[in-house]
């Protein structure tokens, strides 16, 4: 089952993985209510998420497929930096990361491996979660936007596509004053003034990382 709020990229993904004999797409979703609806219809194997949806975060997405679906296996895929996403997707309850900038080849790779019950991870990300498990990788090492929580990291990004309080408070069934305690934190771990430097800061970082 593909989730993805883009129909072309959907139709991508569905022409790319039925070339394959033993890989057959039986459902899509442009959201992530639309995704748990189909998830119950259909009961695929392997549901390949987008972290950006028009309705939310793919990662409660994940968390919330993991938790009412325990045996749906879930392949996250994202344009934004797998350095930052791809850690909370496994935390969260994936088993793989998908750049996509990567070749499509690379998704039917991850997809077979996500269905023979392995995780799938660039290099990269493995050599750098396995550091952290170890302590090489000290959290005074990173980033700023890495020190966010995933909640946190929601917000900022509908802050920086332009959203208002209310506004997110809606789209993920918080209250006003819930989203402006998490806009605090934001400012204090990304040392902010004000809250026009916040949404300043959100909007070059959206736009560094578009899809």
């Amino acid at each position: 089952m593909i989730v993805d709020d883009h129909p072309i990229v959907r139709e991508g993904y569905v022409h790319l993985i039925q070339r394959r004999d033993h890989l057959e797409v039986c459902a899509q979703a442009g959201s992530k209510v639309e995704a748990l609806q189909q998830i119950r219809e259909t009961a695929p194997h392997l549901v390949i998420v987008d972290i950006s949806l028009s309705d939310g975060s793919g990662l409660e997405l994940i968390k919330d497929v993991k938790s009412q679906f325990p045996q749906v296996k879930l392949l996250a895929v994202s344009m934004h930096d797998e350095s930052l996403f791809a850690e909370r997707c496994i935390r969260a309850g994936a088993q793989g990361f998908v750049n996509k900038q990567q070749a499509p080849e690379q998704l039917i790779n991850a997809i077979e491996r996500v269905l023979s019950g392995k995780i799938y991870l660039s290099q990269d990300v493995t050599e750098r979660m396995i550091s952290r498990s170890i302590g090489a990788l000290e959290d005074e090492n990173l980033s700023p936007i890495e020190k966010l929580s995933d909640r946190e990291l929601e917000v900022f990004e509908q802050i920086g596509q332009g959203e208002t309080t209310r506004q997110i408070a809606s789209k993920l069934n918080l209250s006003a004053k819930t989203i402006e305690t998490y806009r605090e934190n934001i400012k204090h771990k990304l040392n902010l003034s004000n809250a026009t430097e916040l949404t300043r800061h959100a909007i070059q970082w959206v736009l560094e990382n578009r899809q």
